[in-house]
């Protein structure tokens, strides 16, 4: 199986690094210059319209979005258990989490990190308190969950999602009110962290910073 991850170090393209690691998937790294624009190349878009990472190609098959990515990866690899099986209730959860970390936390980061996006210059820091609100709530309800449901989003077995999640957290690293501030979510993520696989993306991409 020939696999290529179009990535640039420490974006969203880190957790499906991460993961081929975990799993121990053969793969190429093409890393794309964000100063130069490589992502909104013409050679790149025919991949990814969107010019943004990650891409992952398999055996010519073109798979964007993060947490689509990371879910073909977890359902072709499932020695691994980090899927649940298909139309449990386990399995549904996961789905929940997966969404929730695709639909309402990254999001809301885009508006915190790109806050004229939204609403244009004169207003950006209205538009950064919004999605500091909005973090912060969802992060609360994250850190109930772990609290009455852990250690994992799906009790005691890691999935996919709790990669993602982690990798979301490292995004709050110079925030206002970091992750970290909740201890159950810093316990949680010095679990992730405590992954060889973790450590090892983390020396790949030549990353030092929350650890």
């Amino acid at each position: 199986m020939s696999t290529t991850l179009y990535y640039s170090r420490s974006t969203a393209s880190l957790v499906v690094h991460w993961l081929l690691i975990e799993l121990g998937i053969p793969h190429e790294l093409h890393e794309l210059d964000f100063d130069k624009r490589d992502q909104k190349s013409d050679d790149y878009l025919k991949l990814n319209p969107a010019g943004v990472v990650p891409t992952l190609v398999m055996d010519g098959q073109v798979i964007t979005e993060t947490a689509a990515i990371l879910m073909q990866l977890a359902d072709t690899h499932p020695r691994a258990e980090l899927a649940p099986a298909v139309a449990t209730t386990q399995r549904a959860q996961y789905y929940r989490w997966m969404l929730f970390c695709a639909n309402t936390l990254m999001p809301a980061y885009r508006a915190w990190f790109y806050p004229d996006e939204i609403a244009g210059e004169a207003n950006i820091p209205a538009s950064q308190d919004h999605a500091r609100a909005k973090l912060e709530k969802a992060w609360g309800q994250v850190a109930d969950h772990l609290e009455a449901h852990g250690p994992y989003l799906l009790g005691p077995q890691r999935s996919a999602a709790d990669f993602l999640l982690t990798m979301l957290m490292r995004w709050s690293r110079n925030m206002p009110k970091s992750t970290d501030t909740w201890p159950v979510l810093q316990a949680y993520a010095q679990r992730m962290k405590a992954l060889p696989s973790f450590r090892e993306v983390y020396a790949r991409e030549g990353l030092t910073d929350w650890t």
